[in-house]
């Protein structure tokens, strides 16, 4: 004989078999909502927010930072601006963290490499600073504009060897580049070195002939140069010579 069996409801806080329409309203809501968070994130407000926390005390320039990844973990320049707290602080373990972090989620910072190189160096492990700084160069060796970004990263932290390493490394890959002969010019015009830092500038203006600033470089140094698209001057003085007597 055939039995009857009594179907059960599933009973949870707002359902009762299946959705009920108010929530499948909420479910909807919910998931918009998710959609427009995700879509809030705004990578410029957050560079602004970095930017703005440069300027101030350590311990609040931390908490800041720490912040903003809560909000956003996977910020690559909040890492490496935290990290450069904590190296400022001595705290290396944590420093280093932060820049692994950082070159974690864009491997290509060239910021974070050098401040990995610098923050060995600066905790007394030299052979282990050499050791990240030759890995990085190694790891950019097949492109002249990761190499030319190397190099500005190591001038900036004041690391002069690796940085010219880096510049010519990159002029040997791309000797016709206005980008790597300006870098190299400029770098020698920072070491003083005018000789050299004209005969670089010189050749990248001849490369591009657009590029004012290197213009004004080359003015500075007593080299003559001609922008394009300037005209010469018009002589607008009045001949007197022809001038009606009063």
């Amino acid at each position: 004989m055939a039995t009857k069996v009594g179907s059960r409801k599933l009973k949870t806080g707002c359902f009762v078999f299946g959705f009920s329409s108010f929530c499948l309203l909420t479910f909807a809501f919910l998931l918009c909502s998710a959609f427009l968070l995700a879509g809030c994130y705004d990578p410029r407000a957050d560079a602004a927010a970095i930017e703005q926390t440069k300027s101030l005390p350590l311990n609040a320039r931390k908490a800041d930072l720490l912040n903003l990844l809560e909000r956003r973990f996977e910020n690559p320049d909040a890492h490496f601006e935290l990290g450069q707290v904590y190296q400022a602080e001595g705290l290396w373990a944590k420093a280093e963290y932060h820049y692994n972090m950082a070159l974690t989620f864009d491997p290509a910072l060239a910021e974070a490499k050098v401040a990995m190189v610098k923050l060995f160096l600066d905790s007394g492990d030299s052979a282990k600073s050499k050791n990240y700084a030759d890995i990085h160069m190694n790891h950019v060796a097949a492109s002249a504009i990761q190499s030319l970004r190397l190099a500005v990263a190591f001038q900036k932290h004041q690391l002069d060897g690796y940085a010219l390493d880096c510049y010519q490394q990159a002029l040997n890959l791309a000797p016709g580049s206005a980008k790597v002969n300006r870098g190299m010019g400029y770098y020698y015009l920072a070491k003083g070195d005018k000789i050299q830092a004209k005969e670089y500038l010189v050749r990248s203006f001849e490369i591009d002939a657009n590029q004012p600033d290197v213009a004004g470089e080359l003015g500075r140094l007593g080299v003559e140069v001609k922008i394009p698209g300037a005209e010469a001057p018009q002589d607008n003085t009045r001949d007197l010579s022809k001038a009606p007597v009063q």
